[in-house]
């Protein structure tokens, strides 16, 4: 019933088509385009392999061009024209949210490989990527520690977005449940491609001199991060006075600044490329071969596209078909090891069990992990934090399908 219900038209196709929906052009193509490599990649080697169900993979790269309307039109295109089985791709939440509604419609199957805001769990969508339980509230615990300097004043740096916006209301709810006075908040946004922070930094800095350890929480997405950088280096603001804790910024988007010149602040993610582990050596040797020796640096949303990609394919393997009911049944509980070094498992709300950790920038441009979370920490979808969602649930499992009620719902498939 369930491989009957889903859209058909692959069984009798010579390859299975596999979507990316990446930007290769405009501000978000900074971050994205290693994405679309990403995804090539694994698509690579799984043909090495056989393919799946005896059949090859294929391909079928789109540019939305950082235009979020062009993320619905390009998803419904890959859909509806290409017939691809997955797709894997979208870095914004507002690219994500504009063509979530063309999953569902169609019934289509997207793995989103960033971390994001929470406060949402679509039955057509695997988050691989981190929800805010996992990267923003561990982040913020640790520099209110004695290890990350006792924090007791914050600045909330964000583009104007959804993302921001979401993940800045559900730390300030936490702040304020740590006792945190609104006076030590202070939030800040700028738009897509920010590139003059004179003034915002300055801004940033006469807050931080009010006698309390500052720091900023910065959720700017983007080429705006290059600008920003270069103007805390150029104002001299150094991890010593007042710490950066970036939550959309990694290993590859620094080296482009000059990563060397901003030792001691730090990133939370979920994987950094200097983690010891056999699977990360072995990650980070088939990228470095899959792109003939020319890049060696990794980061955390291509860990996240590959650990997705993995599932993706034992989860076919399991089902004996790519029809998406089925497919999405059979990722229930899939496990992978990941390069982060630790086993990681696909819930039923349809959210990665991922490990938290903390980097900082040593001199030579890259990242010391100062902190990680002992095991991996099941996802919180809805925020207890936020009064309306503490109450909410996700679970996709069959037969209860809920993407966000008070109790479960039986729905008649």
């Amino acid at each position: 019933m369930l491989a009957l219900s889903g859209p058909l038209g692959h069984a009798s196709e010579e390859t299975i088509k596999v979507g990316i929906l990446h930007s290769l052009s405009g501000t978000m193509a900074i971050s994205e385009s290693v994405l679309k490599d990403t995804v090539l990649m694994m698509i690579a080697d799984q043909n090495k392999k056989g393919g799946l169900l005896g059949k090859k993979l294929e391909p079928v790269v789109v540019d939305p061009a950082s235009n979020w309307e062009a993320f619905a039109e390009k998803a419904r295109e890959m859909l509806t024209v290409d017939k691809v089985a997955v797709v894997f791709g979208c870095w914004t939440s507002v690219s994500r949210k504009a063509a979530t509604p063309v999953f569902e419609q169609l019934n289509g199957l997207l793995f989103y490989p960033v971390q994001y805001e929470g406060e949402e769990s679509s039955r057509n969508i695997f988050y691989s990527g981190a929800a805010p339980s996992q990267q923003a509230i561990p982040a913020v615990r640790y520099l209110m520690s004695k290890e990350g300097g006792q924090v007791r004043r914050w600045v909330l740096l964000g583009t104007d977005y959804v993302y921001p916006h979401t993940t800045n209301k559900i730390l300030s709810a936490y702040l304020y449940s740590e006792g945190v006075a609104p006076e030590d908040i202070t939030t800040i946004y700028t738009p897509f491609g920010q590139s003059e922070w004179r003034e915002i930094v300055g801004r940033i800095k006469a807050f931080g001199s009010k006698g309390k350890r500052t720091a900023v929480i910065s959720t700017i997405n983007g080429d705006a991060n290059t600008s920003f950088y270069r103007e805390l280096i150029a104002q001299q603001v150094s991890a010593t006075t007042l710490p950066v804790m970036a939550l959309s910024i990694g290993d590859r988007e620094l080296h482009q600044i000059g990563a060397d010149r901003l030792a001691g602040q730090m990133a939370a993610w979920n994987y950094f490329q200097s983690i010891k582990s056999p699977e990360n050596d072995a990650f980070v040797k088939m990228w470095t071969d899959f792109n003939g020796q020319r890049d060696s640096m990794t980061n955390d949303p291509m860990e996240a596209t590959f650990v997705g990609f993995r599932m993706w394919a034992q989860a076919v393997s399991q089902a004996g078909t790519v029809e998406v009911n089925a497919v999405r049944q059979a990722m229930y509980g899939q496990r992978v090891k990941a390069p982060s070094g630790f086993e990681v498992v696909m819930n039923t709300n349809h959210h990665l069990s991922k490990p938290a950790m903390v980097g900082k920038i040593n001199s030579a441009g890259t990242f010391d992990v100062v902190w990680r979370s002992i095991s991996p920490i099941k996802p919180s979808v809805w925020s207890r934090y936020i009064p309306a969602s503490a109450r909410l649930t996700a679970d996709w499992s069959f037969p209860w399908v809920c993407g966000g009620c008070a109790e479960p719902t039986f729905k008649d498939w």
